[in-house]
């Protein structure tokens, strides 16, 4: 640790501390500190604007952590021995808040969806409609409503009983959907990962599967890839945020672009 940059150690050291820090408060004092720390949606209850640094702190597991903080200690500390820490710091912060608000514009985006269909539902509620409603959208719940709610009223349709229990259910999905918080370190290092495949894109990595050597711009593109058809085919299934994600990466190389201009990323001083 003592030949680490300071940059990458003091952050290495914050985000185990705040991890070990939320376990504490959680187990001893019942408090979750997610719930203040996270990331919420601007229309959420918990939103508060100071969450886009501080969501940058807080992971979910261990081995969420872990492989966030190993992508840092691996390609941080070269990014801040070339960079210099003051530069390293910048770039950090501002990749990691840019994916934080690009993660907010496509979830704006999908519950712009959420609400839409909600609000058709709502004209003209039907177990038909409440289906494909649930189906499309909260797919994971769907097994359980259907045994509270759907199986009974199919077989009575106009029953305002069960259209009144549509409409709770309707109103928990989209509160559940506002208060679900983003947490992790990722978009910062999914820019720390574009940012070296651009200084250092002929630098082999080894995979662990398949074990094989890699050169860096074609891991960087590849994972790019992987992360750009993972969040289509999951918008509302897997709980990762590829977007952010995808963010990271984007912010990352607009903020490279600007500050290397047409120069060659590695000639930078």
């Amino acid at each position: 640790m003592g030949k680490m940059p300071p940059v990458v150690k003091n952050f290495l050291i914050i985000n185990v501390a705040v991890f070990f820090l939320a376990y504490i408060v959680q187990s001893q004092f019942g408090q979750n500190l997610t719930r203040i720390l996270g990331l919420y949606y601007f229309e959420s209850e918990y939103f508060q604007p100071f969450q886009y640094v501080t969501h940058l702190f807080m992971h979910a597991s261990i081995p969420h952590l872990f492989f966030n903080m190993f992508a840092l200690w691996m390609f941080g500390r070269v990014l801040e021995t070339v960079w210099g820490s003051k530069r390293f710091f910048t770039y950090y912060i501002i990749v990691g808040i840019g994916a934080a608000l690009f993660h907010t514009l496509v979830g704006w985006y999908d519950f712009s969806q959420v609400q839409e269909a909600a609000r058709a539902f709502s004209n003209t509620p039907s177990p038909q409609a409440f289906s494909q409603f649930v189906n499309e959208y909260f797919p994971q719940y769907y097994d359980q409503i259907y045994e509270k709610l759907l199986s009974k009223w199919e077989d009575n349709p106009d029953n305002s009983l069960y259209i009144e229990r549509a409409m709770q259910f309707k109103n928990e999905l989209l509160q559940q959907q506002l208060n679900i918080p983003t947490v992790g370190a990722s978009g910062a290092v999914f820019g720390i990962l574009l940012a070296f495949g651009m200084l250092f894109p002929n630098t082999k990595l080894m995979l662990i599967f398949p074990p094989i050597p890699i050169k860096a711009k074609y891991f960087v593109i590849g994972y790019g890839i992987i992360e750009l058809f993972a969040g289509v085919a999951n918008r509302s299934g897997d709980n990762v945020a590829h977007f952010a994600h995808l963010g990271g990466m984007l912010f990352g190389f607009i903020l490279l672009k600007y500050w290397y201009g047409r120069r060659t990323p590695g000639s930078f001083n």
